[in-house]
């Protein structure tokens, strides 16, 4: 390998520079570019040669990515991540120089996910050592990132094709995949709204808009926002690359069990071919009725749904698992008016423990009530009385 000299690293900023090539100055300041290889571009204090050919706008730029050059150089993953904070926050006051510009996007995209990137390797480090608590690193990567955030959300009287808002989601994207990791999903609000209040919002790249989609997704499915959920993970997944099988899992991990709430249960075809044997039998559970299986299966493939924060979802399905049980019920005894005893037999016989007479009352009565069943309850009479006509609704329905 041929490494780079100072110079010629240099002259090739300078070039990128004066040329307002922002993807070659993007690429000039990435550890995923050769350069940040060369040993002799590991500066501890580089200040001085930079200060000599770069302009005084980008050298601060250029001075702290070669000093967190020498500290990745060396091994330091925590020097490397306080230096990028100061690469981001240098970048935010680069971009500020340029009213009216936006080719240096480019350069803001490689700095504030350089900086996540040590952030979670810092992180790691700096827990696992017992000197912070998990999370706190992605916290201040987070405060520099904004710094970014604000230029961009600020340059509101460029004209729509030279502001820096464009370069809005991609931020938005990186603070979704901090906050999700340090589970702070309240920090959200405020990006989407950002994100959303933008005439070209649908006009960003299509991969941005998918990561958009997928993180947007979950933060719906969380607050219990079941159909925006399924809108824009369906997105997602929709116009997810077809080779990209990895994050077409990823997305479906959280989309099924939308899906499933909605009514909508998968086939397993589809759980095959992205590897996804976890809800094979929790689909078949929901469509029996039978509440055992969805509870073995739960507890079963515990770490898997805890992991993926889905187990508490999942546990929504019982009310779905009853109400197809209890429609089996209704089927058996061919009566419009069935006695609740009935109903807590089915339960006890599927293994449900303390439940009693008026719990069975109460979860008929949800039902009712969600539009799942159709009906009344005589407490008098301790029966369930159901409509003569679609007794039991589609679940896509309810």
């Amino acid at each position: 390998m041929v490494f780079m000299s100072l110079n010629d690293y240099l002259q090739r900023v300078m070039g990128a520079f004066y040329n307002q090539d922002g993807d070659a100055l993007g690429e000039l300041i990435s550890f995923r570019d050769p350069h940040a290889m060369s040993p002799q571009l590991m500066l501890e204090k580089p200040e001085r040669d930079v200060e000599r050919c770069i302009d005084p706008s980008l050298s601060e730029v250029i001075a702290a990515h070669l000093r967190a050059v020498w500290a990745a150089g060396n091994g330091d993953c925590i020097e490397a991540w306080k230096t990028q904070m100061l690469v981001v926050q240098a970048v935010s006051r680069f971009m500020s120089e340029f009213k009216e510009e936006n080719w240096m996007l480019p350069v803001m995209y490689t700095a504030c996910l350089d900086l996540r990137l040590y952030a979670l390797a810092a992180d790691y480090k700096l827990t696992r050592s017992g000197v912070s608590k998990a999370g706190e690193t992605l916290e201040k990567a987070a405060e520099a990132l904004m710094s970014c955030f604000r230029v961009c959300a600020a340059d509101t009287r460029a004209g729509e094709e030279c502001t820096k808002r464009w370069g809005l989601l991609y931020l938005v994207n990186q603070f979704f995949k901090i906050y999700f990791k340090i589970n702070k999903l309240n920090l959200c609000k405020p990006m989407i709204r950002a994100i959303e209040a933008q005439t070209f919002k649908d006009r960003y790249s299509l991969s941005q808009l998918i990561t958009y989609k997928y993180y947007t997704g979950r933060k719906y499915m969380f607050d219990s926002d079941f159909k925006s959920a399924d809108a824009t993970l369906s997105f997602a997944f929709e116009r997810c690359h077809i080779g990209s099988r990895k994050n077409k899992r990823r997305i479906l991990i959280y989309l099924i069990p939308v899906k499933m709430l909605l009514g909508y249960l998968p086939k397993d075809s589809l759980m095959q071919r992205y590897n996804l044997p976890e809800f094979r039998d929790v689909v078949a559970a929901v469509r029996q009725g039978n509440v055992r299986l969805l509870s073995e299966t739960l507890a079963k493939h515990e770490s898997f749904f805890i992991g993926a924060g889905i187990y508490l979802i999942l546990e929504k399905l019982k009310i779905l698992a009853f109400r197809n049980l209890f429609k089996k019920v209704f089927l058996i005894m061919g009566s419009h008016q069935i006695e609740i005893t009935y109903f807590l037999q089915s339960l006890k016989w599927m293994c449900v423990e303390d439940v009693d007479l008026d719990e069975t009352e109460c979860i008929l009565a949800n039902m009712i009530y969600e539009g799942r069943m159709k009906g009344y309850i005589s407490h008098a009479h301790r029966k369930l009385v159901v409509s003569k006509k679609d007794a039991f609704p589609p679940l896509s329905a309810c």
